[in-house]
């Protein structure tokens, strides 16, 4: 991919180039100075134009294009992060040196006492939990895993103990915080959505009917508009990754067509239902099920009717910096990969108390 890439952005140097030279060199033809294009080439006296050659490359240049949207979201993203967690770092050790000096104690020995002494080890029943509800994405036998999933909750129990020290510590000190959370202005208008437009929380949902962590991302936010009823309005933006997951475009494009007729959400459970069969004769036989004029199913998705908007929502993603599916935007506040309820509901009780 990344020879690809390069190739591209050669052949960008070379057009830009060979338009230069051109216009130093010939004038051009009459038909080529009304068009605006450069030549490029000619063959037989017939002119290759620069309009022609990005035609040819729409698809590798889109690609770029989205690659280049990606990382300088990303870039911004990543930098606010470093300077959130190096504030954070900051009011952590003035508090700790705060209440060391109040014992009459380093900090060292403070951490000792209220960290290091309460961690236990992890038992094998803790191992083997974890080991279960992880072994998925693991892909690994528990024997040649467990020590490093030993080592990781203790970590975990060691960042948790600190988190509570320091949230102790915070109620006896004034702490102010100025940062903003980073938030992305993704567009929600024209996409398929559940509950009230002027609900207080915007959800923006991209996801691939192909990816087993959308799955469970999208059980959880049933649980979501379950819990907080019209305090919440979720969109739902296609980002298929057709590069490892080959039915996924057409997944995408089934929704769509299934929206065309006012079912949009139950495909999108049937799609989720079952992922492992989204060909073409799999998509028409839900259609069925859910007692849709199949003529018409069948012409939209065979047309790939809804081509550009799925490319405009890969565009709307990419400008936000999402990488990978799921992503969630909760009221512009990214979040990454298949969360537990716990972890967006607490963002969503932020922004409901910010509100207030």
């Amino acid at each position: 991919m990344k020879s690809l890439f390069r190739a591209v952005a050669v052949f960008i140097l070379v057009i830009s180039g060979s338009g230069l030279v051109a216009g130093q060199q010939a004038s051009g033809s009459t038909k080529e100075k009304s068009s605006g294009s450069k030549r490029l080439a000619t063959v037989d006296g017939v002119p290759i134009t620069e309009t022609q050659a990005r035609t040819e490359g729409a698809a590798s240049l889109d690609s770029l294009d989205l690659q280049t949207l990606k990382a300088k979201a990303v870039a911004a993203r990543r930098e606010r992060e470093i300077l959130e967690d190096s504030v954070e770092r900051i009011i952590a050790d003035r508090l700790f040196q705060a209440e060391a000096k109040k014992r009459g104690i380093s900090k060292e020995e403070l951490l000792a006492k209220e960290v290091q002494q309460k961690i236990s080890e992890p038992t094998a029943e803790e191992i083997d939990q974890f080991y279960e509800e992880n072994k998925e994405r693991i892909g690994r036998p528990k024997e040649e895993v467990a020590l490093n999933i030993s080592k990781y909750l203790k970590r975990e129990a060691e960042d948790n103990l600190r988190g509570l020290l320091i949230r102790n510590l915070e109620k006896e000190h004034h702490v102010t915080r100025f940062i903003e959370p980073l938030r992305y202005n993704v567009n929600a208008a024209g996409r398929p959505a559940l509950g009230p437009v002027s609900a207080p929380v915007l959800l923006v949902l991209f996801s691939d009917f192909q990816c087993p962590y959308c799955r469970s991302l999208s059980e959880t936010l049933k649980e979501v508009l379950k819990h907080y009823g019209d305090k919440v309005h979720l969109v739902f933006r296609q980002f298929p990754l057709t590069e490892i997951h080959p039915n996924a475009q057409e997944a995408a494009e089934a929704s769509l067509c299934a929206q065309a007729q006012g079912h949009f959400w139950e495909m999108h459970d049937l799609l989720f239902d079952d992922q492992s069969h989204l060909k073409n004769e799999d998509l028409k036989n839900r259609a069925g099920k859910l007692g849709l004029d199949i003529g018409a199913f069948g012409a939209c998705l065979e047309s790939a009717r809804y081509g550009n908007q799925i490319k405009e929502d890969l565009r709307a993603g990419a400008t936000a910096g999402v990488e990978g599916t799921p992503a969630l935007f909760i009221n512009g506040r990214f979040l990454n990969g298949s969360r537990s309820y716990e972890e967006v509901a607490g963002i969503i009780d932020e922004e409901l108390k910010s509100r207030k």
